[in-house]
């Protein structure tokens, strides 16, 4: 049993002490909402510094520069984006209008000149032949009959022309065999002329039943199908969309060469003949050479903008209508000389003097400008041949504004 002392030590132990302040929670709790309220000001802060950052950035137009001192190598002069089309294509259809009766193609399939596509219902065109046909031979009939009474009529005269002259018959009576006789020499000319135009009606009827076959106009390969067996097809766009007008479209694969929108400030660097390398985008690590067929003698107003034709000298399956490919513009290769050009061509536009310098800006990945001092060698046509400060393919600023400096934010104008 514990003693009274101990019990009184113990009582003490538990007595609170009213001297001694108790902590605040409300202060702790405060220094929080402070420390959140700095770091809502601080994130507002950042967002209005990227917004203004943004909105100052400068808006520039920009060109690649083009490596020089390739050696006997062809050094691209220019480079464009455009689309494989073909020069020979066609969506066939029938020249009359008629149901589908069989449609003998597929997508995929090549097919040769004059090769059957598809069949119309030709029953009607069968009752039109055999019309035609039926008045062929009636008007035949009609033409033999009128012969064989010519035959009669032409004997009679030749007989009654004895009789007359021995006074056994009347004068009229041989006048009027000899009227009979031109009459049916005329109704014989006629019915011959009716025969003749039967004769047209029934080609016209083979014709109309020829009609109902369609047929390839040259060889080629079949990429799309457009009609089913059982559907009306027309030449004319007729019924709203009940009616097709196509049977399907073939495509000529020789034919296939590409069309490319130069900028019209750079047209001046591509010639005919020129010698081109095109990339497809499917295949990024094929080189098909090629050269240029023409320049199209028009420019797009909307884009600025020039066509240009270009030939592939290459024939393969894996090049397709509609690709895109990507045209570099060559120069045509010259002779080893013991020391070739080193360095870029640059567009003159972008080179400026300052501060007793040839400078230019350089766009970075980030989209920063960046002030390059360069060495200039010489002028390439409407370009500048640098030779140091510049490096292959990097993006320099076309007239840069003036209140661009090095380090500013830009941004690519919009075409």
């Amino acid at each position: 049993m514990n003693s009274p002392n101990t019990s009184a030590e113990l009582l003490k132990e538990l007595r609170i002490d009213r001297k001694t302040p108790a902590p605040q929670p409300g202060s702790r709790r405060g220094l929080w909402i402070a420390l959140i309220a700095a770091a809502v000001v601080l994130l507002a802060a950042l967002a209005a510094w990227a917004m203004l950052g943004r909105s100052k950035a400068i808006e520039v137009r920009t060109a690649p520069t083009v490596a020089l001192g390739n050696g006997g190598a062809s050094a691209s002069v220019l480079d464009a984006s455009g689309y494989v089309v073909a020069r020979r294509m066609a969506t066939v259809s029938a020249k009359i209008t008629g149901k589908v009766k069989d449609i003998l193609i597929e997508e995929g399939m090549v097919v040769e000149a004059d090769q059957v596509m598809a069949t119309l219902d030709p029953i009607d065109a069968n009752a039109s032949r055999a019309l035609a046909a039926a008045q062929l031979q009636a008007a035949r009939s009609q033409a033999g009959s009128i012969q064989a009474q010519l035959l009669e009529a032409d004997a009679n005269a030749r007989r009654l022309d004895t009789l007359v002259r021995q006074q056994l018959v009347s004068q009229s009576q041989f006048e009027q065999a000899v009227a009979q006789r031109d009459s049916l020499r005329a109704q014989l000319v006629t019915s011959q002329r009716n025969a003749q135009v039967a004769a047209d009606q029934l080609r016209i009827a083979d014709l109309g039943l020829d009609n109902t076959v369609v047929r390839a106009p040259f060889a080629g390969v079949v990429i799309a199908k457009a009609a089913q067996p059982g559907e009306i097809v027309s030449p004319l766009s007729a019924g709203g969309g009940f009616t097709r007008t196509g049977i399907g479209t073939i495509v000529d694969m020789d034919s296939l060469e590409v069309e490319v929108e130069v900028n019209e400030s750079f047209i001046g660097r591509v010639q005919p003949k020129m010698p081109v390398q095109a990339t497809l985008n499917a295949y990024p690590d094929w080189q098909i050479p090629g050269e240029v067929i023409a320049i199209i003698p028009t420019a797009d107003r909307s884009k600025a903008t020039v066509k240009v034709r270009v030939a592939l000298n290459v024939k393969d399956p894996r090049i397709v209508p509609d690709m895109g490919v990507r045209v570099s513009f060559l120069e045509a290769a010259k002779p080893q000389q013991a020391e070739q050009p080193k360095g870029v061509r640059a567009p003159a536009a972008a080179v400026f003097e300052r501060d007793g310098s040839q400078r230019a800006f350089v766009v970075t990945e980030e989209d920063i400008a960046e002030l390059r001092t360069l060495k200039v060698a010489g002028k390439l046509g409407d370009d500048v041949h640098v030779s140091e400060g510049l490096a292959p393919g990097e993006a320099v600023v076309l007239d840069p504004p003036a209140e661009l400096t090095n380090g500013a934010k830009v941004k690519l104008a919009e075409e």
